[in-house]
């Protein structure tokens, strides 16, 4: 659960993807096609990233996800034009894509199964919370640092989730790595 909290500081608001492209000038009645872009790229990654996961574990499957969150990120931080948002953009639904399910599994693969329920309850609050701070932390990095620091401030977030990736690979182990 600290690693999916950790994460959870990585993925702000969605809404600051719109904000990044009207800051690269994008008409504000075209913004929604940001979160189009997107949605396509979650909604097309998400169930071959659950095969890839059932097939060669989680851990990885999910490093794979940061990695994409982490390049996101990154290109978002450092665009200057529509289409370079628009591949970040596309990046962040292709980690969508690659992780929202696999913490669910991940859950269910380590809860017992009479507390199942507890713990996708504290999980989602957990990172619910976490999302909330995110969020606060993104806006006021926007405000004060630049754009630039709030999608790099995301990068930081999931590099230290990708570095704990390692100590759940270990906890994991006989389970499913």
């Amino acid at each position: 659960m600290a690693i999916g909290v950790v994460f959870a500081l990585a993925r702000f608001s969605e809404a600051f993807l719109i904000l990044r492209a009207q800051s690269v000038g994008l008409a504000p009645m075209w913004a929604p096609a940001a979160l189009v872009v997107m949605s396509l790229a979650y909604a097309l990654s998400a169930y071959p990233a659950g095969v890839l996961s059932d097939r060669t574990g989680r851990v990885a499957v999910l490093a794979v996800g940061l990695a994409l969150l982490v390049t996101g990120n990154v290109v978002l931080a450092v665009a200057s034009d529509i289409a370079t948002v628009a591949v970040g953009v596309a990046l962040w639904g292709l980690h969508m894509g690659f992780t929202q399910g696999l913490f669910a599994a991940l859950i269910a693969d380590s809860a017992p199964t009479d507390l199942r329920g507890t713990a996708f309850g504290v999980f989602n609050l957990l990172t619910g919370l976490a999302v909330l701070a995110a969020s606060v932390i993104a806006g006021a990095l926007w405000d004060t640092v630049a754009p630039r620091g709030t999608f790099l401030a995301g990068a930081t977030f999931a590099l230290a989730t990708l570095a704990g990736l390692g100590a759940l690979r270990r906890q994991l182990a006989g389970t499913d790595t």
